[in-house]
C-alpha cells in the first residue's frame, strides 16, 4: 500500500488553511487573542450634600404680665362713726374722692390708682386718703382730715348714687356745692358761698338739678 507523498499533505494542509480563513472573514469571529471585554463605565455617585447643621433657635421671651386695668366706676359709703359720706370716681387709673360730713367739713382729694389697686389720694391743708379697691366692688380705707383719721368704707355705686357738683355765681356770691348720693338715695352736701360752708339743698338725682337762693343750677356727675 502506498502513502500519500509530501507533496500531496502540504497541499491538503494549504487548503485547509485557506478553508478556515474564507470562514473567518464570512462571520466576523475574532480570534481569542484578539478579544477583550471592555469593562463598563464606572458610575461617578453623586455628591452627597452636607445637610445644614440646625440652627439653635432662640428661645421666646416670656410674655410680659398684662397690667391689670382697674375698673371705671364710682363708689360711695360713710365713715365707720357714721358722722361723714365719702365718694370716690375712678377713671382710667385716676381717683378723685369727696369728704363731706354734711355740716361744714369736706375735702376734695385726687391722685393715682396703682395696679394693685391701692390708692393715695391728698387734698388741700395735709387731707390724705388711702384706700385699696377689693374686688372692684369697694373701696376699705382711711381719710385724714383736720388731725383726725377717719375709716371708710365705699361700696361700687349704681347711678344715680355717686358724686355731683355745681359751681356758679348767684346774687353775686361765688358758689361751689358737693353732694354725695349713697346708695337708698340720702344725701350728703355742702354748699359754700364765697367760702362760707352750710348743709347743702338736696339735688334732683335724676337730673342734677338744685335750686339755689331762687335759682336753679345743675349738679353733675365729677369724674377724674
Amino acid at each position: 500500500m502506498k502513502h500519500p507523498g509530501p507533496l500531496v499533505t502540504l497541499l491538503a494542509g494549504l487548503a485547509l488553511g485557506l478553508f478556515l480563513l474564507s470562514l473567518n472573514a464570512t462571520t466576523g469571529t475574532k480570534s481569542a487573542s484578539s478579544y477583550q471585554e471592555e469593562a463598563p463605565a464606572a458610575t461617578a455617585s453623586p455628591s452627597a450634600t452636607p445637610s445644614p447643621a440646625p440652627s439653635a433657635s432662640k428661645p421666646s421671651p416670656s410674655p410680659t404680665p398684662s397690667r391689670t386695668a382697674q375698673p371705671n366706676a364710682d363708689y360711695a359709703g360713710r365713715t365707720d362713726d357714721n358722722s361723714s359720706a365719702i365718694a370716690v370716681s375712678l377713671r382710667d387709673g385716676k381717683a378723685i374722692a369727696y369728704f363731706c360730713d354734711g355740716h361744714d367739713k369736706e375735702s376734695w382729694l385726687k391722685g393715682a390708682v396703682k395696679d394693685d389697686g391701692t390708692m393715695k389720694l391728698t387734698g388741700k391743708q395735709g387731707a390724705e386718703l388711702n384706700g385699696t379697691l377689693q374686688d372692684g366692688r369697694r373701696i376699705r380705707g382711711t381719710v385724714d382730715l383736720g388731725g383726725q383719721r377717719y375709716g371708710f368704707t365705699a361700696d361700687k355705686a349704681v347711678k344715680p348714687s355717686g358724686l355731683y357738683r355745681a359751681t356758679a355765681t348767684v346774687r353775686g356770691a361765688k358758689v361751689d356745692g358737693g353732694w354725695i348720693v349713697l346708695p337708698g338715695g340720702d344725701q350728703v352736701g355742702i354748699l359754700k358761698r364765697d367760702d362760707k360752708p352750710s348743709p347743702a339743698p338736696e339735688i334732683d338725682p335724676s337730673t342734677g338739678v338744685v335750686t339755689i337762693d331762687g335759682e336753679q343750677l345743675t349738679a353733675r356727675p365729677v369724674t377724674p
